[in-house]
């Protein structure tokens, strides 16, 4: 599902996602697409441009987190020469650029909150003004938006504008992570390996070792199918006999024998052990060696202690999931991925 604007898959919930923007894409209506890392959301939204009736006009993409928040408006919306420190010409925005077509807006819960304002008022009445401007300019676009945010979580906490949420979601459409894809695993793993195959020249394709491809269904692929792309074409790239099976896939590119490591933290409360410290930690050493004794299943002992953290954590924050992610260190895709894992619940759901 990742070249030539091809969707490959089988399950039903692709397939469902797939039809619902073929549905939607003749209505030149907001249409709001929610899915992770790597589900294909930039695809969803050329769907949605090629097979509406906007199909010979622009389709005019902007990252919106990938901007300091100082430009995003004039990004946006243009501005003109003199509107602030560096602006020596008039430059047109997005808005203008996909006038008659498609504007994507990628990573849309990143948007400040006076973006989001002038925003809305594009969206309502088909007109945006460059800064430093004092005439409205209209504009004819069709928006497509997408993020991995919770935008209604956001709307109720004030982080995001509840009316542009509402005006944006005329159709939303939630693209699934991969993970339960049933069956599109393998289907996308031999389209991804052939097209390297055929890169490298190769007479035929051997196929994958029956462990590989059960470890490939196996796996969560927290990074969707852009990471599983990375994973066979990796493989098949460093696979030196064309003609067996291929019987070794890496899953984490930077996982080596030699790769550095942080050097130890030496704490000054260890740097300067009170009397008595050499026995005590002596004593807490035998402890430790004895609740490992009885550790039996290693996974699921680490399993156990990662809920353990989750779970305390998502209670600290009273389960704000962004700011619980923040102290864990985890980004908001694996916080959400650990939360499903272990089937956490906040109190009082069911």
């Amino acid at each position: 599902m990742e070249r030539d604007n091809q969707f490959i898959g089988q399950s039903g919930a692709f397939l469902d996602a797939v039809e619902r923007a073929s549905r939607a894409a003749p209505m030149s209506r907001p249409v709001l697409v929610i899915g992770e890392r790597g589900t294909g959301k930039e695809l969803i939204a050329e769907r949605l441009h090629r097979l509406s009736t906007r199909w010979d006009e622009p389709l005019v993409t902007m990252n919106c987190a990938a901007l300091p928040e100082t430009l995003i408006e004039a990004e946006l919306f243009g501005h003109e020469a003199g509107a602030f420190t560096g602006a020596t010409k008039a430059r047109a925005g997005r808005f203008e650029e996909a006038d008659r077509g498609t504007l994507f807006l990628d990573e849309l819960g990143t948007l400040s909150m006076g973006a989001q304002e002038r925003l809305l008022r594009a969206v309502e009445y088909g007109e945006i003004t460059r800064i430093g401007a004092s005439r409205p300019i209209r504009v004819d676009v069709r928006i497509v938006a997408a993020t991995n945010d919770d935008l209604p979580a956001l709307a109720e906490s004030g982080e995001f504008r509840a009316d542009l949420l509402d005006r944006l979601s005329f159709e939303v459409i939630t693209l699934p992570p991969l993970r339960v894809r049933d069956g599109d695993v393998g289907v996308l793993a031999e389209y991804f390996a052939r097209r390297m195959a055929a890169e490298l020249d190769w007479h035929s394709w051997p196929g994958f070792a029956p462990h590989v491809m059960t470890s490939l269904e196996e796996y969560a692929w927290p990074g969707n199918v852009r990471e599983l792309r990375n994973v066979v074409e990796r493989a098949v790239y460093r696979w030196d006999d064309p003609e067996s099976p291929i019987a070794h896939m890496q899953f984490d590119p930077f996982e080596s024998p030699w790769k550095p490591k942080a050097p130890p933290h030496r704490s000054s409360a260890a740097a300067a052990l009170p009397a008595g410290g050499v026995a005590q930690s002596q004593a807490s050493a035998h402890s430790a060696a004895d609740t490992f004794d009885q550790i039996d299943d290693l996974r699921a002992a680490v399993d156990e202690h990662e809920r353990t953290i989750v779970e305390h954590a998502l209670g600290k924050h009273r389960w704000n999931q962004r700011q619980t992610a923040k102290a864990l260190g985890l980004s908001y895709d694996q916080l959400r991925h650990a939360i499903k894992k272990h089937g956490l619940m906040e109190e009082g759901e069911s």
